[in-house]
């Protein structure tokens, strides 16, 4: 039927355009955010995967800074052990020394001199290593001298625990023994002397085994949390980020059928001119 009133053709054209349009202009947002999701109408159920997959993500970001800061502090702590070592081995040295007769009075003051300064170097690394502001190790007060604990992960239960409090009490109390004890006496006082500082490097010890074995965890975890994270991002990228080469042959069909559509809507436009044809 031709009518003035009602053109089917027309109305087709102009439906199909409006959606070719509509197309179009999804590709070219695409195109020009990257992403395949640009609000919930797009993809509701996508969107809520990715939103939190992302939130997963941006918490392991934050965990691998906090694992980071862990290890940092455990390895200023396992350093400042390691040194206390070494000056626990030069007094057993010359307690070692001290414990032999062939040295008189004013042999054993002089290696005294050396141990009681020696000592006093412990104390003052047990008082005064910090991380950051905060004192590590003082028995009173420092970060070791109770648990500790480290968010080593996105999730509530993805903690560490540390508490090496009872190895630091441990190493305070030979401490306050060496502190007391004197090499400067006799052969056999140096030798029980030698014995207090032996037992003193094995607490040490153990408390750097703890710290070490925490060292190692941690590194680990970062290992893991790192692959965690790669694998969370990819799977965002695969259920929001846009196929460019999808959405470019998207927008240059859309680009077409718009303007096959606007040709049709012209020569359907153009049917109308018949009826006034017929009637001149």
């Amino acid at each position: 039927m031709l009518s003035i009133f009602t053109s089917q053709a027309a109305m087709s054209s102009t439906t199909a355009m409006n959606k070719a349009n509509s197309g179009l202009n999804v590709a070219m947002q695409r195109l020009g955010t990257g992403k395949r999701i640009n609000s919930a109408a797009d993809d509701a159920a996508g969107l809520q995967i990715a939103t939190r997959l992302q939130a997963q993500s941006n918490g392991m970001n934050v965990a691998q800074g906090n694992i980071s800061k862990a290890t940092a502090l455990l390895q200023t702590a396992e350093g400042a052990f390691d040194e206390m070592t070494n000056i626990m081995y030069r007094m057993k040295d010359l307690a070692t020394q001290a414990a032999d007769d062939t040295n008189n009075a004013n042999d054993r003051e002089s290696l005294q001199a050396e141990f009681t300064e020696l000592n006093a170097e412990l104390n003052n690394i047990m008082s005064n290593t910090s991380y950051g502001s905060d004192k590590l190790l003082s028995a009173s007060g420092g970060k070791l001298a109770s648990g500790m604990q480290f968010q080593i992960g996105a999730g509530t239960d993805e903690i560490l625990k540390v508490d090496v409090s009872s190895n630091l009490s441990g190493i305070s109390g030979h401490l306050g023994t060496l502190a007391s004890s004197s090499i400067s006496g006799s052969a056999s006082g140096a030798n029980e002397v030698l014995q207090r500082v032996n037992d003193a490097l094995d607490s040490v010890g153990a408390m750097r085994s703890a710290l070490g074995a925490n060292i190692n965890r941690l590194g680990h975890t970062a290992a893991n949390l790192a692959n965690m994270k790669d694998n969370t991002d990819l799977n965002i990228g695969v259920i929001r980020d846009a196929d460019y080469a999808t959405e470019a042959s998207n927008m240059s069909r859309q680009q077409m059928l718009v303007q096959t559509s606007q040709s049709m809507l012209k020569q359907a436009n153009g049917m109308k001119g018949l009826v006034m044809n017929m009637l001149g």
